[in-house]
């Protein structure tokens, strides 16, 4: 496990040590591949073909022994249809062997058996039939000779063939193989017919050409069992794919076994040696093995060697990677330390050093720009908010003044009072929820002695809106534009609801009034500005009413303070019989400018 945890992915990307690893691995791979291609086609390849041209070769020199074999037996078959004496001899119709004229006719057939064979043979005997197939005479009178040879010529029936190739082969067992040829003379007149019992031994000798390892079977063209040196218990040859016109070939069964065959001209036999997949491919096996033992070794080694000197040269890359992965703004004053024997990598410790205390100095100007910089956009969209507010409060005092309500000035005046101190006591300073309620309830007492009866609304209370911090001046210009826009035509009494929610590490303000609601168009320009003052260099608008710009201005002024964490909705609602919303949900996280 320790092990494999050396090739972990790290955000994504493959380590270095990995890649370097995987590198090695990809030529490593590409020099055993080549190498496994010069093996195959030098040696392997080489190798097998080899192996097959000697199966050939055995099983061609099986059936040339075979073949000289049965041509002794065909020029010992030849010397003793020489004798004109054994066409008198055979019989021409039915006889008793038990007769004096039977027993001297088998005497003389043996004598000129003996004068043609001599004593020394590589068979087990000689017999002569007469034309119905019945047995004459034997040259040594051995077992095993058949006593009528009415099988044979009934099973070849009239096929004259093995009589114009001069003889066929018969066999009437597992164990005994006859050479029968007929005694027919020069007029082509038939007399008889001559059993020659081959040898098993010769036989065996002749097929002991061939591999130890390897079963020999000789079969006819009629595909009849010759010799097997395996017998099988019914006396049937193994089925073998078709010879078609090659007299000699080498092919694979279907268990793996290679067979190499070889067809004789003179005979017609077909000589099979049957060698297990094993030993064809003992040698071939063992050089692969050998060959892949040895690239296994090579590349563990060189893997080894490969890991080691890249862990050595990668551990202290990755202890200052570690180094660096926890430097922040608080800690980027930490010495960095890489200890290596490589000089460069201590060079780079020292750049890297000198570059960490560059960059400190450069975010602490950088930082102090930035709070600066949001300061003033903050103070200058705010600048455009408090004239307008102070505008529309005196606008109304001047109404009221003017309609001889002496102790409703008054009141307003106090509550006027009220506000502008709230609006200058460090003005560009955050404030809290709750001073904003505040303020905004008393913007529309204010306006009650206005309006009176005509503007209600409802406002949530909580101490822990104290929490929530927000610049000066954003809930009363939302709720001054309901009363400047959205009850131009709405119906008495005019609600205005407050409401705040807190969940999951969020605060949710919404400003809903009952009144006439946006058109479409209206919510997807303010909408539009609001996306596009996101995205803005911050340059305060020029706008001084609140309308779209005035919207835009507000939420431009939290954007400012709560960055990326703030999101702003305005749409049209159903309840009560409808009106607009103003929806700000922003983060509790105080990690403003």
């Amino acid at each position: 496990m320790p092990l494999l945890q050396k090739f972990k992915i790290d955000g994504g990307q493959i380590s270095l040590q990995t890649k370097f690893l995987l590198a090695f691995a990809l030529l490593l791979l590409i020099v055993m591949g080549s190498f496994a291609v010069y093996v195959n086609r030098v040696v392997v390849h080489p190798l097998r073909e080899s192996t097959e041209s000697e199966m050939r070769q055995t099983a061609a020199k099986i059936g040339d022994q075979l073949d000289l074999y049965v041509d002794r037996q065909n020029q010992l078959s030849q010397r003793i249809l020489s004798s004109q004496d054994i066409f008198t001899l055979m019989p021409s119709g039915n006889y008793s062997k038990l007769t004096v004229e039977g027993l001297a006719r088998s005497r003389k057939l043996r004598q000129i058996m003996f004068q043609a064979i001599g004593p020394s043979m590589d068979i087990e005997d000689v017999a002569i039939y007469d034309l119905r197939g019945v047995l004459l005479t034997t040259f040594i009178s051995t077992t095993g000779n058949p006593s009528s040879l009415l099988p044979f010529l009934e099973g070849l029936g009239h096929d004259a063939s093995w009589i114009e190739n001069g003889y066929s082969l018969y066999r009437p067992n597992a164990n005994r193989v006859f050479f029968i040829r007929s005694i027919i003379n020069q007029n082509g007149k038939i007399f008889g017919y001559m059993a020659i019992q081959l040898q098993q031994e010769m036989l065996e000798r002749s097929a002991s050409a061939g591999s130890s390892d390897s079963d020999v079977y000789v079969l006819d063209s009629q595909q009849r069992v010759i010799y097997a040196s395996n017998p099988p218990g019914d006396g049937k040859a193994p089925e073998f794919a078709e010879t078609g016109e090659n007299a000699s070939e080498v092919y694979q069964k279907d268990n793996g076994d290679y067979v190499a065959y070889y067809r004789s001209d003179a005979t017609g036999w077909t000589t099979y040696t049957i060698t297990p997949k094993k030993v064809v491919l003992g040698p071939v096996n063992s050089i692969t093995n050998l060959s892949l033992l040895l690239m296994a070794a090579l590349f563990l080694f060189s893997a080894a060697y490969i890991y080691f000197s890249a862990r050595g040269f990668l551990l202290p890359v990755r202890r200052l990677r570690s180094q660096i992965l926890r430097i922040n703004y608080s800690n980027m004053d930490t010495k960095v330390e890489a200890p290596s024997s490589n000089n460069e990598l201590l060079l780079l410790s020292e750049a890297f050093q000198g570059m960490l205390e560059r960059l400190q100095v450069s975010i602490e100007r950088e930082k102090l720009a930035v709070h600066e910089e949001a300061v003033a956009r903050n103070s200058a969209l705010q600048a455009q908010i408090a004239p307008h507010f102070i505008h529309n409060t005196l606008y109304l005092i001047s109404i009221a003044s003017q309609e001889g309500k002496n102790e409703v000035v008054s009141e307003m005046c106090k509550n006027l009072s009220d506000s502008l101190r709230y609006i200058v006591s460090s003005p560009y300073e955050h404030v809290s929820l709750t001073q904003e309620l505040e303020h905004a309830k008393d913007y529309l007492a204010l306006l009650r002695h206005n309006y009176e009866d005509d503007l209600q609304w409802t406002m949530d209370e909580d101490p822990v809106f104290d929490e929530i911090r927000l610049p000066r001046l954003v809930i009363q210009p939302f709720v001054e534009n309901c009363i400047e826009h959205a009850f131009k035509e709405a119906d008495t009494p005019w609600r205005i609801e407050i409401r705040v929610k807190l969940y999951n590490g969020l605060w949710a303000l919404e400003i809903r009034d009952n009144g006439d609601g946006f058109d479409e168009d209206t919510i997807r320009d303010i909408l539009g500005l609001v996306r596009t003052a996101e995205t803005a260099d911050g340059e305060p608008s020029h706008e001084t009413g609140f309308g779209r710009m005035g919207i835009v201005n507000t939420v431009h002024r939290l954007q400012l303070m709560y960055k990326n964490r703030l999101f702003f909705n305005m749409y049209n609602h159903s309840d009560d019989g409808g009106g607009a919303a103003i929806q700000i949900i922003a983060s509790l996280t105080e990690d403003f400018y």
